[in-house]
């Protein structure tokens, strides 16, 4: 069994795992590990699992509105096999993708603490030294950033985050922001269709 699925270092967490667990025993309830190809050349950072979706499939951003958009927009720009994403065993694969987010576990309401997102960062951060091919990374969210800037052992203050930002990284990678695919960004319009369609276009310019 990977060792982060067996990860208790964040007790507010470990706890509510524990309790939501025991309400739905036919939950994944773990830590979600990262889901695509392995030798990807974009890797996504989402924020965290959410409670009926990862949380429930085990897959990142599979099962619940947040991955509406994100699994359209995938497949509509030649990253993911099938326009929607269901279960973790459906017949769906990235290509030259992978998604992962900044806090591995399900935290209450959706939000985790800055304890918790400092404690998770080694796992982000050996992520990124893993996988050298990586040459675009898209943050889904201030948070996701900040958690991007961490790993790489970055100061927060030079790279500011805002919608369709690129940053140039001292590694020779990109990181391109974007606003979170929730259902309150995508309802309220503040991410559309079309904007987060731009960002993919970028990101195809950057991978040529």
């Amino acid at each position: 069994m990977n060792p982060l699925l067996r990860c208790t270092d964040c007790p507010r967490l470990a706890g509510f795992l524990a309790e939501v667990r025991s309400r739905n025993p036919d939950y994944h309830g773990r830590a979600v590990l990262p889901f695509g190809d392995p030798r990807a050349r974009l890797l996504i950072v989402g924020l965290a699992p959410g409670m009926h979706g990862a949380n429930r499939t085990g897959r990142p951003f599979t099962g619940d509105h947040a991955g509406i958009l994100l699994y359209q927009t995938l497949h509509a720009f030649g990253f993911g096999s099938q326009p929607v994403s269901l279960a973790a065993d459906d017949e769906l694969t990235l290509n030259d993708c992978r998604i992962t987010n900044a806090v591995k576990c399900l935290p209450p309401e959706n939000k985790p603490e800055p304890s918790e997102i400092r404690t998770c960062n080694r796992y982000l951060a050996a992520e990124l030294r893993a996988a050298p091919e990586v040459r675009v990374i898209l943050a889904l969210g201030l948070v996701a950033h900040k958690a991007v800037l961490m790993a790489s052992g970055l100061k927060q203050s030079a790279f500011a985050f805002g919608h369709g930002a690129r940053h140039a990284l001292p590694d020779g990678r990109v990181l391109i922001d974007s606003y979170h695919c929730s259902r309150y960004n995508t309802q309220t319009r503040r991410l559309t269709s079309a904007g987060f369609q731009d960002v993919f276009r970028s990101i195809r310019a950057e991978l040529g």
